[in-house]
């Protein structure tokens, strides 16, 4: 029996030294989770607080933008604004001729933009000569004052 008694204390001593380490690794385990619990809850404060953050800027942002947009609406004079619509419609139109030159496939556009208005202010001069020449000219049997000529050759 002595053989049995020593084993069984062994096994008891044993035993005891697995539940003593079952005890710590229980508490590791609990203050683990506290630790986890606590870091989470400080992430959603940080979360929370950053949301807060961020909308104030954005509302920041959206009162400056109306500010500003009110000042360049009061500082701008309906002409000047006119004039600038129209310029950039003027730069749209534009492109498709300025296009090919951009991309280094042609020449400048310029030289030809001036010679299609020389040519077309040349065509409108020779319009407006030959319109003088055609009010200057008598219709067929009327004088240059409008009277009925009489055919001389008709025998009359």
């Amino acid at each position: 029996m002595p053989k049995y008694l020593s084993q069984e204390v062994e096994l008891s001593r044993r035993h005891n030294d697995i539940l003593s380490q079952r005890v710590v690794l229980l508490q590791q385990m609990e203050s683990q989770l506290e630790n986890v619990k606590a870091e989470s809850e400080s992430c959603r404060e940080a979360h929370a607080a950053a949301r807060i953050r961020n909308q104030t800027l954005i509302n920041d942002i959206v009162v400056a933008e109306k500010s500003l947009h009110a000042k360049t609406l009061l500082k701008f004079n309906p002409d000047v604004v006119n004039l600038e619509t129209c310029y950039w419609a003027s730069i749209e139109e534009s492109i498709p001729r300025w296009e090919h030159f951009l991309l280094g496939r042609a020449h400048s556009p310029v030289g030809a933009g001036k010679q299609k208005h020389a040519v077309r202010k040349q065509d409108t001069h020779q319009k407006e000569i030959q319109t003088t020449k055609y009010k200057e000219r008598s219709p067929p049997g009327l004088d240059s004052k409008g009277k009925l000529l009489h055919n001389k050759g008709s025998g009359h």
